[in-house]
């Protein structure tokens, strides 16, 4: 008994539980070690294992007592140059001849990136030994790794850091157009891809606390247009934001199902099967096709709107990536609350005080497009209990019970006649007209930037519409009513 005690409170046993799935019984959330979830966090630009110098002991420690559930990590065949996108000390670009692919380095010189080329056909043991330890610590402490396996390029400057890239290997990869990468129609580059897939595939099937996630930003290579989301410029930070919706093209559709259906035989002859995440693009947009591979349907820069418009999946949509309006927390801390009180189930912001030596995330001197900071994510903790105090298994989004919110403007989400979650940003204070059955309620109006409860009163409600005044609040405020035993 002392002996499975211990091996519970080192977090080894979680390598023999189910990996981390949609719940059976509302498949817009987690099921993760037994209990319903909701990912949350604010955490480094995806360069933690690929950038050796990057301690993610102390960065995992740090996302653990901030309360955050989840991070982000890239696979490494994607890497950036230094000051890439304005981030000054940025994880994903390491120092000159530090990068650390799953390929193996030869004793040739001449990689783009400092130090020797790589042999695609040898795989790094400090890579994959890195990448385990990583997973498993996060483990440890409850944290769920998204491991995003390939990445647009964006530019040329990328393309040229790429293993991939025939001039940074010694096995004759095509010379391609770099915008036909993630394409079918990539010469002899696609075994290679295939290749790296069942590797990380098969070196992480022991992991439960584990999804992959296919490409990010798969549109921006070769975008396709869809939509015109507002033609009229803006002087607030909504300038900064898409404008327009572009999704991927129909060669690089090709090539993610190809990636998919990669996954999932290697996985069938294995022990354990994981979710698959589809990245789709900025903004928002009503998903036209769903391959039945994947569970998790991603969107970054996102509207609430993008869960809305695709809720009827009855697939969890998570909020991928945000991090490119300025350093201000409150943000992102409002992003998090709309999208998850739309009906969402995973928030990521991009959090730019973790670099390289201040892996304790606080380095917040300007650092790039974004933010992040331990006052932000002490925010999001707020958001994230407030989520895991509802019985939010029962509830979905819930466009009818507010009737009136003068000056602001809501999210909601509701099991009708049980209990009800309402996001409010706009002016304070103000007073909602809630459409609700008879019973006698508890309203406790919290603060999101403290979590403490500003208001909290009962009341008994005969059926219809009650008003409910907020207390004064800065920017937004929180409700959670619940329905109480009558007398």
């Amino acid at each position: 008994m002392r002996a499975l005690i211990l091996l519970l409170a080192s977090g080894l046993f979680a390598v023999a539980a189910d990996p981390i799935r949609l719940h059976p019984a509302n498949p817009h959330y987690f099921l993760f070690r037994g209990k319903p979830v909701v990912l949350v966090t604010s955490a480094e630009h995806y360069g933690a294992v690929l950038n050796p110098d990057f301690d993610y002991r102390k960065y995992l420690e740090t996302l653990s007592a901030d309360g955050m559930n989840y991070t982000r990590i890239f696979a490494g065949s994607y890497v950036e140059k230094p000051g890439a996108f304005g981030i000054k000390r940025n994880t994903l670009a390491p120092a000159q001849g530090r990068f650390l692919p799953p390929w193996a380095r030869t004793s040739t010189p001449g990689y783009a990136g400092g130090g020797a080329k790589f042999d695609l056909d040898r795989w790094s043991g400090e890579y994959f030994t890195r990448l385990k330890s990583f997973v498993r610590e996060a483990g440890k402490r409850g944290i769920v790794v998204e491991v995003t396996l390939f990445c647009s390029s964006y530019r040329d400057e990328h393309w040229n850091l790429s293993p991939l890239n025939p001039a940074n290997n010694v096995n004759g990869t095509s010379a391609i157009d770099w915008r036909k990468l993630n394409t079918l129609d990539n010469g002899n580059i696609l075994e290679r891809q295939e290749q790296m897939v069942r590797k990380i595939v098969r070196e992480l099937n022991e992991f439960d606390n584990v999804f992959f996630e296919i490409q990010n930003e798969p549109w921006a290579d070769a975008p396709v247009k869809v939509e015109t989301i507002s033609p009229y410029p803006t002087d607030s930070a909504l300038s900064r934001y898409p404008k327009t919706v572009e999704v991927a093209g129909d060669a690089s559709l090709a090539w993610q199902r190809r990636i998919a259906s990669v996954i999932v035989p290697e996985e069938a002859a294995l022990p354990k099967r994981h979710l698959i995440a589809q990245n789709y693009c900025n903004s928002l947009y009503a998903v036209r096709e769903v391959a039945p591979e994947v569970s998790i349907l991603h969107f970054h820069y996102a509207y609430p709107e993008a869960v809305t418009w695709n809720y009827r999946w009855n697939k969890l949509i998570g909020y991928d990536e945000s991090g490119f309006l300025g350093n201000s927390d409150s943000v992102y801390r409002r992003q998090g609350w709309d999208f998850l009180l739309a009906g969402g189930g995973l928030f990521n912001n991009l959090d730019y005080s973790f670099t390289v030596g201040r892996e304790d995330g606080t380095d917040t001197e300007p650092n790039g497009p974004g933010g992040g900071s331990p006052v932000l994510r002490k925010q999001l903790r707020v958001l994230s209990d407030f989520i895991h105090s509802l019985p939010f298994l029962e509830m979905a989004p819930d466009n009818a019970v507010v009737r009136k919110s003068p000056g602001a403007v809501t999210h909601a989400l509701s099991a009708p006649g049980k209990a009800y979650a309402i996001y409010l940003t706009g002016s304070s204070p103000c007073t909602l007209a809630l459409d609700v059955p008879r019973g006698r309620y508890r309203a406790e109006w919290i603060n999101t930037k403290t979590g403490r409860t500003d208001r909290d009163e009962k009341f008994d409600h005969p059926g219809g519409l009650r008003e409910l005044a907020s207390p004064p609040f800065e920017e937004d405020v929180a409700l959670r009513l619940a329905q109480e035993p009558e007398k």
